[in-house]
């Protein structure tokens, strides 16, 4: 969380309006706004004023509460755990089907077969925002993520050169998979009838 979450947070929880909190600590009501809103940031004796007047420490002020920012990263692994199923599944199910749809419905079922594999492409575009919020990048990363681990020793294991390749093997393979997958399932479908 960022200070000026976290000043709102405590300001509404105490019961202040901003002008009763400017009053306690001697600045304007606009010099809270601005806080609140980030566009200025408190100095040092604003800031142990108002972490002795909310009876907090300045790193729950300034940082967050860590309780709160772990339990919203345990939150976040369990939507990446369940989309991550979502994604594997609908792919799954789109490979699966293509023979089928295809068999049943001629070219029209390609539709089924698409709107599968859209659904499992927005869990993936979902998951990769995740990702990216948090700054996550490697399967270590991942892992520790998931796991509610220090993200900052994954980080520092972190080898470009090496995970651009791995990235680039888990995508041929994949595809390569998907690719032998949809062949045998349009193949049995088609011997089969």
């Amino acid at each position: 969380m960022n200070f000026n979450k976290q000043l709102k947070l405590y300001r509404e929880r105490d019961g202040y309006s901003q002008e009763e909190l400017a009053e306690k600590i001697y600045v304007t009501r606009q010099t809270i706004s601005k806080w609140e809103n980030d566009h200025t940031y408190p100095d040092i004796h604003n800031l142990i004023a108002l972490s002795t007047l909310f009876d907090v420490t300045l790193d729950e002020l300034v940082k967050g509460d860590v309780a709160i920012m772990k339990n919203n990263q345990h939150i976040e692994a369990e939507k990446m755990n369940r989309l991550s199923w979502v994604m594997i599944i609908f792919i799954i199910l789109t490979v699966l089907s293509i023979g089928p749809v295809m068999l049943l419905w001629d070219w029209y079922g390609l539709g089924i077969s698409f709107v599968l594999w859209g659904i499992s492409m927005i869990a993936a575009l979902k998951i990769e925002k995740i990702k990216k919020e948090r700054d996550v990048q490697t399967y270590s990363e991942i892992v520790a993520f998931i796991d509610g681990e220090d993200l900052e020793a994954a980080r520092a294991k972190r080898d470009k050169k090496r995970d651009r390749r791995n990235k680039t093997k888990i995508v041929l393979g994949f595809s390569l998979a998907a690719g032998v997958l949809a062949a045998i399932s349009s193949f049995l479908w088609i011997w089969l009838s």
